[in-house]
C-alpha cells in the first residue's frame, strides 16, 4: 500500500529532532512491510472511526488512517501532543 504524508505530518516532522526522524525513518520502513510489527505497538484510537497511532518510542508516536489503498501519515511528535490533534 502507498504512504501519503499530510501538511502537519510533514511540518510535525522537520520540527522533530534529527534522533527521533532518523527512529521513524527505521520504523516506517517496517511499517510499510508489516503494519503489525510488534515494535510498532499499533493501536486504534478511541474516539475516531478511522483513526489508529503508532509508536516510533515510548516518547513519540504518529498517528494515521487505512485506507483502500493507501496509509494517510497525519501527525507526528510527543505522545501528549499528538493524541490531543490526531
Amino acid at each position: 500500500m502507498r504512504i501519503i504524508h499530510t501538511d502537519p505530518f510533514k511540518e510535525d516532522y522537520k520540527k522533530l529532532p534529527k534522533t527521533i526522524q532518523d527512529k521513524f525513518d527505521k520504523k516506517i520502513l517496517l511499517f510499510e512491510k508489516n503494519i503489525h510489527h510488534p515494535s510498532l505497538r499499533v493501536k486504534k484510537m478511541k474516539g475516531h472511526k478511522n483513526r489508529w497511532e503508532a509508536s516510533i518510542d515510548m516518547f513519540y508516536r504518529f498517528t494515521f488512517e487505512i485506507h483502500n489503498d493507501y496509509y494517510l501519515l497525519r501527525r507526528i511528535g510527543p505522545h501528549d501532543d499528538v493524541l490531543k490533534k490526531p
